[in-house]
């Protein structure tokens, strides 16, 4: 095993109080837990071959959180990811595995409707949604940069910067 990309994730946005028990352990189950147990077994096999590299994908939200988009359990979810993300590059620096990640803006997937793009295109200073092969590009940027680990590459058009 190379690389490992932690995709897998659950997108809730309603205001906090709205929230219910069943969304908090949908969200945390997947993208907290799901994330441990693959990335566990991920490291193992990177330790016993020399190295390798876990991207995880985690939101812009995080740092940048925007008061249209109320989304706690998406900045606690994958906020847990940023800090983990640091974490083990530390800890496995040492060891050849590199930990980075990407963090997207709004990306145009089935996710959302084609009626939302224009003003979802308003959250991003560049003026549009991101696709697809953006973060692709961005996660190939970071498997090419043996340099790199511990970095939160921003993949957002510009909001994380502020607006």
């Amino acid at each position: 095993m190379d690389t490992l990309v932690n995709n897998a994730g659950i997108f809730l946005a309603k205001p906090f109080t709205e929230y219910t028990a069943a969304d908090y352990a949908a969200v945390m189950g997947v993208n907290v837990a799901g994330f441990f147990g693959v990335t566990q077994l991920a490291v193992e096999r990177m330790l016993v071959q020399g190295g390798g590299h876990i991207v995880n994908v985690t939101t812009t939200l995080v740092e940048h959180a925007l008061s249209a988009v109320p989304s706690v359990l998406a900045s606690l979810s994958k906020g847990g990811l940023q800090a983990a993300t640091k974490s083990l590059a530390i800890e496995y620096a040492g060891r050849g595995i590199r930990v980075n990640a990407v963090s997207p803006g709004v990306i145009q997937t089935p996710m959302h409707s084609a009626e939302t793009h224009a003003a979802l295109a308003g959250l991003h200073p560049v003026g549009r949604i991101g696709r697809v092969e953006d973060v692709v590009d961005g996660v190939l940027f970071l498997e090419n940069a043996p340099f790199v680990t511990g970095e939160i590459l921003h993949i957002d058009g510009g909001q994380s910067a502020g607006h």
